[in-house]
């Protein structure tokens, strides 16, 4: 009965082990073949597209509703205190500080993140990826680098739509619905928002992108199981990578400010 529970304890920390190694050993061959001619230009292209400029409407309405609600509610709270003027500041600093590079990464996870896992998933279960390594092609630097690439890439240029949407969605709510005076709101905006809070929001979301794309070109490179398998790998992409985005999104602000 001990032996029982030793074996099953040591089961439960060997998963997790081994798949913390081998993600580590993807993101090695991926910086390797990433460094190395040639480039795959045109597939790194399709891929911000895809991760990207597809992502645009979903991360649009995300923005510019959530630039809304923090407004209302700043609105609500700063009220009671005779502060309404800081609605503004408030709006500013949690876009691009922290909602911006958070909310972006999860949005595109959702659904990028989903889709990659799915497509190299169903490659690895209809060995595809087997046939590219019998043709000598490395599958890595032909299907993880292109997307690794991308994610980091394309990221923080959604992070920067974001928070300008958000940031207009919470003018339009505060001066055009709430009464705030307008130059009142641009100079609480300008004032206490600086470069440096909009440098390490895109820092996050580089780190963000480069996470959720390694993740979830890893659970579906590594995917086995037929159909069955493919799901097990997009809800895995999707989860793992967004506890991943939450938990190191504490370290990150404490480390950048």
């Amino acid at each position: 009965m001990l032996i029982k529970f030793i074996e099953y304890i040591g089961a439960l920390i060997e998963r997790p082990v081994l798949g913390l190694g081998r993600l580590m050993l993807l993101l090695y061959s991926t910086i390797k073949a990433m460094l190395r001619p040639p480039f795959e230009i045109r597939n790194i292209v399709r891929q911000m597209l895809e991760i990207g400029v597809n992502s645009l409407p979903v991360v649009f309405i995300t923005a510019v509703f959530t630039g809304m609600v923090l407004a209302l509610q700043s609105y609500t709270g700063f009220k009671r205190f005779g502060a309404e003027g800081l609605v503004g500041t408030v709006v500013a600093l949690s876009m691009t500080r922290e909602l911006g590079p958070v909310l972006a990464a999860l949005i595109v996870t959702g659904r990028a993140g989903a889709a990659i896992a799915a497509e190299l998933g169903t490659m690895r279960v209809t060995e595809q990826i087997d046939a590219l390594e019998v043709m000598a092609a490395n599958p890595i630097k032909y299907l993880v680098v292109p997307r690794f690439l991308s994610g980091m890439i394309m990221l923080p240029a959604l992070t920067v739509l974001t928070d300008i949407v958000g940031i207009i969605g919470g003018y339009m709510v505060s001066v055009l619905m709430l009464g705030v005076n307008s130059k009142s709101y641009m100079r609480a905006t300008w004032d206490f928002l600086d470069a440096e809070d909009i440098f390490n929001g895109l820092i996050k979301a580089f780190f963000f992108g480069a996470a959720f794309t390694l993740i979830s070109c890893y659970k579906g490179f590594y995917t086995k199981g037929g159909a069955e398998g493919v799901g097990r790998a997009c809800t895995g992409a999707v989860v793992y990578s967004s506890m991943t985005i939450l938990v190191s999104d504490y370290f990150l602000s404490v480390w950048l400010f």
